[in-house]
Order: structure tokens, then sequence, then C-alpha cells
């Protein structure tokens, strides 16, 4: 035999699928090594890092076997998928091994992934989670994988994870599993899900540390009990920064369907640095990042920050120093919970559902204590915070100056997170007992409004001569009806009062120039 087919998997965060990876060997003719399957540059070296490892475990004895010394050809299909990454190294060496008759085994329902180093052992790669889902949902038994990606990957149920060491190992292990000898193989054996340890890191900023800024905080309460979009504004160094990161402290934890699929995106963008992430994630670009760090893109498109904020939240300081094309581009995301790539080369779309938080110094609070904003600074300022932008934000709050003499008075009676965190928790499950699970009242459509919120004839014309007064867009309109319901889950199961319409009219912006 001289030709062999073995199966992996190309991981990505929408759409990761199976791919076969058939190896031919010609014994006569020229010497190559050919990879076909529109391989990335990564994918084309392996062909160099599959031959050393081969060699140098010292399976083949006879040199006319080496990969050096045949004409061999690795096609990979679907081939009008792109592949990307080291982790076909695995399945190409087994692949080689065998075509060649080194190993005897049947390789139907069985996933191979992982990068080789050239001693033969395995390195831990990136995509694990996404990739092992899909085996299993393809009717994949059993899947080998650098031991290093066992934690990770026991975390899909239903489906055998193999920790692979070392090339040689996992040689021995699949001749002993031969069907034909009926033996049990004791060199790799399936790993053993166990309980994932408390990974949690605890949040080092407690709503009770931020001394005043009362309205703030309740603007931040109501922003995680209803999902919205919130932005601050104020003098530099009052505290939008320490708001922005005690946020992440009053939200509930993730749910187990969105903490996989958290982790199966930073998996995939190779930045997971946990075996589950539980709590929402926080993500904070600097005011120089651009496009396509923030937003995503690429040749071949890659998340950006809006999509591993998904499910937590995106925190833009310094909101008008981001270049224009970024905030133009948030529209979708927060329209729409997700971002549009589209390249020559591929287009995708990437889940972004996030709690945007962002703070900006506007220049009347920069010059506030002496000197003018010149008509150069007010127009910037202006033309990177554009309407559009403006309307998809919910909330917007002052963050003011705090008196010297405040600063060194500790303030016993401050509110903790964790209280905070209950009340919102409780909103919560309000909106899911009348929406269902997973969506808050920022995410529903104006079908939703119609029938969810209910308003008396005086408060429907409270809000419209308000909507009149302040030359309201529709979405805007809406926006006030889905803030006031929010506020009305927090503080009595979700009855609208006059009050609850009065204080979500508070948090649209004012003169802010």
């Amino acid at each position: 035999m001289h030709l062999a087919k073995i199966y992996s998997a190309q991981f990505d965060i929408l759409n990761s699928f199976i791919v076969e990876v058939e190896v031919d060997i010609n014994k006569s003719g020229l010497t190559s090594f050919k990879i076909v399957g529109l391989p990335d540059k990564a994918v084309e070296e392996s062909k160099e890092r599959v031959s050393a490892a081969i060699k140098n475990i010292g399976l083949i004895s006879e040199k006319k076997d080496l990969p050096t010394r045949n004409k061999v050809t690795v096609a990979l299909s679907p081939a009008d998928e792109k592949k990307v990454g080291p982790l076909f190294d695995l399945p190409m060496a087994i692949g080689y091994l065998l075509a060649n008759e080194y190993l005897d085994f049947n390789p139907e329902k069985k996933i191979f992934i992982g990068e080789l180093s050239l001693d033969g052992s395995l390195k831990k790669i990136a995509g694990v989670l996404a990739m092992v889902k899909k085996a299993k949902e393809s009717g994949f038994t059993s899947v080998y994988l650098p031991s290093e990606n066992a934690k990770e990957a026991s975390l899909v149920e239903g489906i055998n994870i193999f920790p692979v060491k070392h090339l040689s190992d996992l040689v021995e292990h699949l001749n002993q599993e031969n069907q034909n000898k009926k033996i049990i193989s004791k060199i790799i054996t399936p790993y053993k899900k166990q309980d994932i340890e408390n990974n949690e890191v605890e949040n080092t900023v407690d709503f009770a540390d931020v001394i005043e800024q009362d309205v703030a905080k309740r603007a931040l309460e109501i922003s995680a009990a209803g999902g919205h979009n919130l932005a601050m504004y104020g003098p530099p160094g009052t505290g939008k920064t320490m708001l922005a990161r005690a946020f992440t402290g009053i939200l509930p934890k993730l749910s187990q369907q969105q903490s996989l699929k958290v982790t199966e995106i930073h998996s995939a963008a190779g930045v997971l640095d946990q075996t589950l992430i539980t709590l929402p994630p926080f993500r904070s670009p600097h005011h120089t990042a651009s496009y396509v760090a923030v937003i995503g893109g690429g040749a071949y498109p890659k998340p950006g920050e809006v999509t591993l904020a998904h499910r937590g939240v995106l925190f833009l300081d310094e909101f008008v120093e981001f270049e224009k094309r970024v905030l133009e581009s948030l529209r979708e995301p927060l329209e729409d919970n997700f971002v549009n790539i589209s390249r020559a080369k591929a287009t995708v779309k990437f889940p972004a559902n996030f709690i945007l938080i962002a703070a900006l110094n506007p220049p009347s609070e920069v010059f506030r204590d002496g000197g003018n904003v010149t008509f150069a600074e007010e127009r910037a300022f202006r033309k990177k915070l554009s309407g559009p932008i403006m309307d998809r934000i919910d909330l917007w709050t002052e963050v003011s100056k705090v008196e010297h003499k405040k600063l060194s008075v500790k303030n016993s009676n401050a509110e903790k997170s964790e209280n905070i965190r209950t009340r919102v928790e409780k909103a919560r499950k309000v909106q899911e007992k009348r929406y269902g699970k997973e969506i808050l009242n920022s995410n529903i459509g104006v079908k939703e409004i119609n029938k969810y919120i209910i308003l008396n004839n005086e408060q429907k014309k409270l809000l419209e001569d308000a909507a009149k007064k302040l030359d309201f867009s529709p979405r805007v309109f809406h926006k006030i009806l889905k803030i006031a319901q929010t506020i009305a889950d927090l503080d009595n199961g979700g009855e609208i009062k006059d009050g609850h319409i009065l204080e979500a009219l508070q948090y649209r912006p004012k003169e802010i120039i």
C-alpha cells in the first residue's frame, strides 16, 4: 500500500471543518514532497518538520523509505478551503507511516491534530475546542492531540480524547490498537475529564473603592442589568477607568453555553490563558490600535477585540482618540451583535455581542479650570463623535471631580460590587422570564418593545413630549423605552413608573463641548 487517508480538522471561530489528509508515496522517479489543497506557509513548511520527525524517531531503518528518498504527495481536502497553521503535521506523519506500512490500524472515526517538533514531540496548538466540537458533530469517536491541549479538549463530552506527547508513543499505541490484534493499548490512555479548577481572576477593583460618583455607579448598574452601552465623560483623573474596571465585578457569571463559546473564540484566536472562561471577558485596546486589531480582518480574516469581547465588555478609553474608521465600524456590532469582514479571499461573520463602555474627556472638561476651547478643538471633537455613534450608546453619564478633602476619608457605607451584582442578577432573571434565555432589554427589537413594554396614556405623553422637545430619532426613542424597562426591572420587578422614564431621559447626552 502506498496511499493512505487520515482525518484532521481546521479550526474557525464559526465554521470549523473536517480535513481529509491523503498521502501518496511514489518510490520511483524524482524525490519531492508536495502539499496541495490551499496550504498557507505554515502548512507548506510541515514537510520539513514531518520528514525530520519521522527520521528522528528511529522507526524507519531503510533509507529508501525515508520521506526525503521518495516522491510524496499530500492532498488536503476540501481543496477549495484555506488550510492554516502547523496542526496538520501529525496527520501527515501518521498518513506517511500508514502508506509505507510502518503502521497497521483503522483510521476511520479518528481525528489527528498537532504540531511536531523535529525530534517527534508534539507542541500545543490553538483552536482545539472548536475542532473537537466539530469532530464530535461529524460522528468521530476519538481525537489524538498534544497532551497540553487535552484538558481544553475534554470540555467537549461524548468523544475520546487521547493526549500524545511524542510521535513514537502514538505509533506504538496505534499498532497495539489494531483491531485484528484485539489488544488494548496502555501506551496512551483516554484523558479522564477532571473538575476544572477554579482559576477565575478576582476583580481587583470594587465599586466601594471608588469615592463618590454615585450617579455614574447607578448608570453602570443599569448598563449591567440590561446590557446597555454606556459612555462616561468628564475631566481626566476622575475615576472613569477605575469605574470601567470595576464594572465586570457586577456582571453575572457566564452560563455554561456562553462559557464554551467564549472559550472557543479565545482558543481559536490563540489568546486562551485558562482552561474554561467563566467570567465575562474584559477587553481594553489602546486608542492607537489599528482597525484590524479592533474590528478584525487581514488577508484571511481573523477576529478583533470586538469579537474577543463577546459576552463581555469592550472598554474604549480616550474614545475619540481612536481612528474615525474604527469608531464608525462599531455601528454594526453595536446594532446587530456581529461584525462582517469582507476580503478578496474570504468573507466571514464574527460574533460581537458585548457591552461597550466608553470614556472620553471633552475639551470643555479638559479646560474647565482655565483657558478656552478653541474652534479647532471643538470641531475635531465633534467630527470624531458622530451622531450615529452617539445614538448607539444608550447611557451617557458625567464623572465629575471629587473634592480633595473627600479623597482621604474612608467611606465605610459605600456599597460593594457584590451587593450590586445581586440586584443585576435579579433584574436579568426578570428579563429571562419575559423574553427567554440570554435575551436582555438592550437586544430586543421593535416587535418585542410593542409587545412587552407597556406604558399608560400619561407615560406615553410624557415620553412623546420629551422626544419632540429633544428631537429624538426613532432609535433613541426606543432606547429610552428599553432603559426605562431595565430601571423598572431593577426597582420593582418590571412595572414601569413615571420616575423610571424620567430617570432614563437623564442618561441622554447633554452638551458636553
